[in-house]
């Protein structure tokens, strides 16, 4: 069930209806899955629900809004006029900046660096943006995700700033990545912001969790596989 500040959002969407729009109760009450063109609501109706729900929610409801019910409705307000995901994660390899840049910048030998990625595809470059397709291992699932990224990479600022061009279930998806020298080595941090489709299976909030767990994986396998080269350079047997 969608709540917002205490109440059933379905409920508060169903006054706004009836107070506003002309709705009857009774009838709402019957037929809870019932569309709003169902319900009887008009093209007007439908306006003046939408001047409510921006003002009320600051969210826009689409032009299609009359053949969603009153829950969907509901479901609608609450994705979009929640926070969009934020993460922030980072992790320092001791290493020298040069060779962590290098490496993970390597895009066509991610499947090498990362263990979620199945396959890279580089589809065009030109100086320093890289526009590629990466392909996952299937999923708990079986499911297979695959989309388009592009990634322009600043060796003068040593910072990286990417984004999905095939979206998928996300809205936007802006990756941005920092180096930093440290005492101990480089520090490299990844920020993602982003806002999941209020079709997609999971929202802003779960799919930060998702985020911050497989981030804290990836990047603990990007810094032993880093520091395992290293270790192998300073014995003399080159690159693994």
């Amino acid at each position: 069930m969608t709540v917002t500040r205490g109440h059933p959002l379905a409920a508060e969407i169903t006054d706004i209806l009836v107070a506003h729009c002309g709705l009857d109760a009774d009838t709402a009450a019957r037929a809870p899955a019932a569309s709003l063109e169902e319900l009887g609501l008009d093209s007007l109706a439908l306006l003046e629900l939408s001047a409510v729900v921006a003002d009320r929610y600051r969210v826009q409801i689409p032009e299609q809004a009359a053949q969603l019910s009153i829950p969907a409705v509901a479901d609608l307000v609450a994705r979009r006029s929640e926070q969009p995901g934020h993460t922030e994660n980072s992790v320092v390899i001791a290493a020298p900046l040069p060779l962590v840049w290098d490496v993970t910048n390597d895009v066509a030998n991610w499947t090498e660096l990362f263990t979620e990625y199945a396959v890279v595809e580089i589809l065009h470059r030109e100086g320093d943006t890289v526009r590629f397709r990466l392909t996952m291992h299937p999923d708990e699932n079986g499911t297979v995700w695959s989309w388009v990224s592009e990634r322009t990479a600043d060796p003068a600022t040593r910072e990286v700033h990417a984004h999905r061009v095939e979206t998928g279930p996300f809205e936007y998806m802006r990756i941005h990545w920092r180096y930093a020298e440290e005492r101990e080595g480089t520090r490299m941090t990844w920020v993602q912001d982003f806002a999941m489709k209020p079709t997609a299976p999971v929202d802003n909030a779960g799919m930060t969790e998702r985020i911050n767990a497989n981030s804290a994986v990836q990047l603990a396998v990007i810094k032993e596989r880093i520091e395992r080269r290293v270790q192998t350079q300073a014995a003399g047997g080159g690159d693994d």
